[in-house]
């Protein structure tokens, strides 16, 4: 029985997957580690903590947040951000650029990525950059 907690895709599985699943996958992974943030740091509770989890998780935060990491990427996670950012997406919301979106999805489908192949400490260490100085 496969263990989707503790998820470990080969290489072939992973390349077999859309960037929009990828990103899919790490849509979810993003907003746990953000709302688990939250709780452990006390910065908000109740109604605050779903806003400020929607302030961190919309498209606008995440491609500020991406930028934060490029320069930490190595050569195969930049292809996966690359390959994200490329992802052909139907439709952008409102209130985010096409750039942002874009970025947004493309640092989901990183984290999607980083999560199916098992490598947790590396999600974990790259959330850490991109919540540094978050208040």
């Amino acid at each position: 029985m496969e263990t989707y907690f503790d998820i470990h895709m080969t290489p072939d599985q992973l390349r077999a997957v859309s960037s929009i699943g990828l990103a899919h996958v790490g849509d979810a992974v993003f907003e746990l580690l953000v709302r688990s943030y939250l709780c452990a740091e006390g910065k908000a509770t109740g109604k605050g903590m779903h806003r400020a989890t929607v302030a961190i998780v919309c498209a606008e935060s995440q491609a500020q947040r991406a930028e934060k990491i490029l320069p930490l990427l190595t050569e195969e996670e930049t292809g996966v951000f690359r390959r994200g950012r490329n992802a052909n997406v139907h439709s952008v919301p409102s209130h985010a650029s096409r750039a942002q979106y874009a970025e947004a999805t493309a640092l989901e489908a990183l984290l999607g990525w980083l999560y199916l192949s098992g490598r947790k400490e590396r999600v974990s260490e790259l959330f850490g950059v991109m919540m540094e100085g978050e208040n």
